[in-house]
């Protein structure tokens, strides 16, 4: 914790397509133990110690040439377009610096799924559901099983990758039914 303190990161915030002051405002004024430590400058958050913490737009466009980055937590994953996530990569490459995807599952697609079904070893992955919380009642959680369905519920409070609610085929049958051995049909 210390080392990420002491050093820049960027944060992708896919909700901000603009600057919200007074809702970032509210959010280190309910953070005290954090608020303390910085002072709000636009879509910066500089810390005493002359680390930067900076929330950028889901926009591919908009982040090219920042570089440098210790930390780059991309909230929402599942959600943030794949061009964004192939932009912020290079960022890291000077610094060495730390990637976090963060997000529930939306379906098997995009990098997010591709990171966590196929990303390697190098690749930490921690699961929570909603049922390992106790501050979640197993009533409430019943009851958004009864509102949203079963579909947007495994995934929002079960964190499970599951097809896409639009899918002819699962993403297995799919798979399945490639062969290397079958040459592929020129017309």
């Amino acid at each position: 914790r210390q080392r990420m303190a002491r050093r820049d990161g960027w944060v992708h915030d896919p909700a901000r397509h603009g600057h919200d002051r007074g809702r970032h405002d509210r959010h280190l004024a309910g953070c005290p133990r954090i608020g303390r430590y910085l002072q709000a400058v636009d879509r910066d958050a500089q810390l005493r110690n002359h680390s930067r913490i900076v929330s950028l737009p889901a926009k591919e466009q908009n982040i090219r040439g920042f570089s440098g980055a210790d930390l780059i937590v991309e909230d929402e994953s599942s959600r943030v377009p794949d061009d964004l996530y192939t932009a912020v990569r290079p960022m890291l490459a000077v610094s060495q610096g730390k990637l976090i995807l963060m997000s529930t599952p939306f379906g098997k697609r995009g990098h997010f799924w591709e990171t966590w079904s196929k990303g390697g070893n190098s690749w930490e992955r921690l699961q929570i559901r909603a049922t390992e919380c106790p501050r979640i009642t197993p009533e409430f959680l019943a009851e958004e099983r009864q509102s949203l369905g079963d579909w947007f519920f495994r995934q929002e409070y079960m964190t499970e990758f599951v097809e896409s609610v639009d899918a002819l085929f699962t993403y297995e049958q799919v798979h399945r039914a490639l062969s290397s051995e079958v040459r592929p049909l020129i017309i």
